[in-house]
């Protein structure tokens, strides 16, 4: 899953490496580096027909939560390891149990099928005959990173203290359709209160989480553009919506009353942006 291959490219320079990447959406055309020669790209799912393509590091990264057999997922790469048992192995996948905490709809749709907490990562891993090395959460607690190694090993590896989660998981799912019945109500009222008084809102960051905002809530209908940094989503819709996509500086001719930011994580950086086009706009977070 190595997408659009950014990530591939820069793990290649940053330390002189040479990879191969597995997507059905990769776009090669966008490589514009000096690591491009040391770079394979293939147009396919990995499965074990690859196996024979081996590695010194395996990195899989935000691609497990679309997988429906995530056993079988692991259980294969582990044969495709085989007896190279120093290889190590890298996840990154959504944090679930931030999204229950937190009642974060915009993070729950369709294209994920897996859902993770630490424990339920460390056990999938650890089933499948790897020795859990490291779980920890990053991007300010969004994301669930997991480093692993093939192990032959028979005897059980002791957990990890962050995998003790099952008993929070229980109170999170439990709860889980009263808290988000209630954030669903405050969003609403909140752009419903937008339209009433006439005022403009537009979406920053167009990706997913907004996708997802606009499909749970018919009130976001008040919603008119999607802003977003990346030049390749400009000039483009949201698929459901038709949100249209544009570029920051549209905003100095719509000047909007509020903006809704998808990621907290970017407030700051996104608040620069629009003080250095000499607005200022109400900002609001999921």
């Amino acid at each position: 899953g190595c997408g659009k291959g950014e990530f591939l490219q820069l793990l290649c320079e940053l330390g002189n490496n040479r990879g191969i990447g597995f997507d059905p959406g990769v776009q090669v055309d966008r490589i514009q580096s000096p690591a491009a020669t040391r770079m394979r790209f293939i147009t396919d799912f990995y499965s074990e027909k690859y196996a024979d393509h081996q590695a010194d590091f395996l990195v899989c990264k935000m691609t497990l939560e679309h997988i429906h057999n995530t056993g079988e997922f692991i259980a294969a790469l582990r044969r495709a390891i085989g007896e190279r048992v120093d290889t190590p192995v890298f996840f990154q996948v959504p944090e679930a149990t931030r999204i229950l905490r937190g009642c974060a709809f915009e993070d729950i749709y369709y294209e994920h099928c897996s859902y993770f907490s630490p424990g339920s990562l460390a056990r999938l891993f650890r089933a499948s005959g790897f020795e859990v090395l490291n779980l920890s959460t990053e991007y300010d607690g969004q994301y669930l990173t997991l480093e692993a190694r093939a192990t032959s090993a028979t005897g059980s590896q002791q957990p990890l203290p962050q995998e003790a989660d099952i008993e929070l998981l229980t109170t999170l799912v439990r709860s889980f359709p009263q808290r988000l019945a209630a954030k669903r109500r405050e969003w609403a009222s909140r752009l419903q209160d937008i339209a009433g008084k006439d005022r403009k809102a537009v979406i920053w960051g167009a990706a997913s989480k907004a996708v997802a905002l606009l499909a749970t809530l018919p009130e976001a209908r008040f919603i008119r553009y999607g802003i977003d940094i990346n030049p390749h989503k400009q000039g483009h819709f949201l698929p459901g919506s038709g949100l249209p996509v544009v570029e920051p500086g549209f905003l100095l001719e719509y000047r909007p009353d509020l903006v809704v930011i998808m990621n907290p994580i970017y407030r700051k950086e996104i608040q620069r942006d629009l003080w250095r086009l000499g607005l200022t706009p109400e900002i609001v977070t999921l």
